[in-house]
C-alpha cells in the first residue's frame, strides 16, 4: 500500500472516530437544555450560556481529533 493512502485512510479513521463522541455530547447537551427550558421557561436566561459554554468543551475532542489527523498527513 502506497504511504499516501495509508495516511488518508489514518486520517479519516481518526476524524470518524474522533467525530463520533463530539456530535453525540453536543446533541445530548442540547436536548437536555431545550428539555430545561421546555419545563421552566424562566431558567433560560441563566441556562443558555452554561449550554454554550458545555457544547464548547465538548467541541475541543473534535478539535483535537482534527489536528491529530492533520499531524498524520503533514507531518509523518
Amino acid at each position: 500500500m502506497d504511504p499516501l493512502v495509508a495516511k488518508m485512510f489514518a486520517a479519516a479513521i481518526v476524524m470518524g472516530v474522533g467525530s463520533i463522541g463530539p456530535a453525540l455530547a453536543e446533541g445530548m447537551v442540547a436536548a437536555k437544555a431545550m428539555e430545561a427550558i421546555g419545563r421552566n421557561p424562566a431558567v433560560s436566561d441563566k441556562l443558555v450560556p452554561n449550554m454554550i459554554v458545555a457544547m464548547a468543551i465538548c467541541e475541543t475532542c473534535g478539535i483535537f481529533a482534527l489536528v491529530i489527523a492533520l499531524i498524520i498527513l503533514f507531518a509523518i
